[in-house]
């Protein structure tokens, strides 16, 4: 039966057949991954050529019909291969999400200033692993490792020739997408190896998880890079990458694509508290439109020792050491978050790729810069107290405002000025500027 191994972040899909300022305000909801379909995430804490990679995968089925291919920059040991706990990642996704933030006017009669790796080291049978390395080496494959890792089964490969190598991936039931073997053979002429991994049903059973935890490697390299070419060989539509990179320096940027801020500090209508998913997934739809489908997408960069407003609580030193901040925490590592500063600047860039507008592997630079930003959206609710004095012209200003907002909203998504307006509550009991003399709006 064939069956299709999803995504694992940004490596290759295989078929098995095997077993800005700081500022006041109350948060009321944020854009986490969950808001996409087919997201795969990526955490990569970079300092000098050392990177320590995890890979969230989507992977949803059989866990006996999981494996996966990732190019590697250089040989893996077994000491620099761990697995990870899905809970940090998704904690990091929350602490960087964009946000939706909300203000309440004061009363308009006062006059008044206001804030603006389980470490498992069993090998297979001697026999069958030299069976193996000999039915590779036939085929000019090198297995370098092989390491069972918490519930994964890991071989490091390398290999004179593409074909060599999809050979032996075929014969041992991996079956690749078509094309795969020209953009192999652009990863071994760069002396890259490749990370094969599945799932150790066995393992698994031991350690009682139902789902697959994330892969950590760690390695050095002056690339700073990730391979997703392989990975839109085979893909089915568009797929949602999350990176997640954490520096000493500051924000990390691609260099062979644009990357884009996306759009922030927007008022919005009060209903979009109730539809925020609605909206953000729109809104980044256009804005990948607008870019021509080719741009990296930056959501958030900030010093992890604090956020405002916070859509989770800053990582402590031992989630960070966990994502392999090597820099941070080491033994008594603070379960809480300190604090001082941790000296980690995190980075979330936000990709929607494909094979035809990213036919090159992701690369990327650290910066300098160390301005904070985030995606927030702003909900500014009009007074509705009782009124101890004349507050029409405070209504009409409202009014102005919402009409504002509901322009804003209709082109940052796509979405119908007036179906907009029907959902705007105005303050002086009207439907909107449907209420108003009809020439009012021919030329606005």
């Amino acid at each position: 039966m064939r069956i299709i191994a999803t995504l694992l972040a940004a490596a290759l899909t295989v078929i098995v057949t095997t077993t800005a300022q700081a500022f006041c305000g109350f948060y009321v909801a944020r854009a986490d991954t969950s808001l996409f379909n087919k997201a795969s995430q990526v955490v990569l804490v970079r300092d000098d050529d050392r990177t320590v990679i995890t890979m969230a995968n989507d992977f949803e089925g059989d866990v006996k019909d999981f494996a996966v291919v990732i190019p590697v920059p250089t040989k893996i040991e077994r000491e620099q291969i761990n697995v990870g706990d899905r809970a940090i990642v998704q904690h990091l996704d929350a602490y960087t999400a964009p946000r939706l933030v909300e203000y309440h006017d004061p009363d308009p009669c006062m006059r008044h200033d206001r804030y603006k790796m389980s470490a498992d080291n069993a090998f297979p049978e001697a026999a069958i692993l030299e069976k193996s390395r000999e039915s590779a080496r036939s085929l000019g494959v090198v297995i370098e490792a092989s390491y069972t890792v918490g519930e994964y089964d890991i071989l490091i490969l390398s290999a004179e020739d593409s074909g060599g190598l999809i050979a032996w991936l075929k014969k041992n039931e991996y079956r690749l997408p078509h094309g795969a073997e020209k953009v192999v053979d652009s990863y071994l002429k760069q002396d890259m190896r490749f990370f094969v991994a599945k799932v150790n049903i066995e393992a698994q059973s031991k350690l009682g998880y139902q789902y697959l935890r994330p892969l950590q490697v760690a390695y050095e390299s002056n690339r700073f890079m990730l391979p997703i070419r392989l990975g839109t060989l085979n893909a089915k539509g568009k797929q949602e990458l999350y990176v997640y990179a954490l520096t000493r320096s500051g924000r990390v940027e691609t260099t062979n694509y644009r990357t884009v801020k996306m759009p922030s500090d927007v008022d919005v209508p009060e209903f979009v508290q109730g539809e925020f998913a609605e909206f953000y997934r729109d809104m980044f739809s256009q804005q990948v439109v607008a870019e021509n489908e080719r741009a990296v997408f930056l959501e958030y960069a900030w010093d992890m020792n604090w956020c405002d407003p916070c859509a989770a609580d800053p990582l402590s030193q031992q989630e960070l050491r966990s994502l392999g901040v090597f820099w941070v925490g080491g033994k008594g590592a603070s379960k809480i978050a300190p604090m001082p500063a941790q000296d980690v600047f995190v980075t979330r860039l936000h990709v929607r790729y494909d094979n035809e507008h990213f036919p090159e592997d992701l690369m990327f630079q650290e910066t300098g810069d160390r301005q904070n930003y985030q995606g927030r959206y702003v909900i500014r609710r009009p007074w509705k107290g009782e009124a101890s004095c004349d507050i029409s012209d405070y209504q009409a200003d409202v009014r102005k405002r919402q009409e504002r907002e509901a322009q804003q909203l209709a082109n940052l998504t796509g979405w119908s000025i007036e179906d907009i307006r029907k959902k705007i509550p105005f303050p002086d009991g009207t439907n909107g500027p449907d209420d108003e003399p009809w020439w009012k709006r021919i030329w606005s």
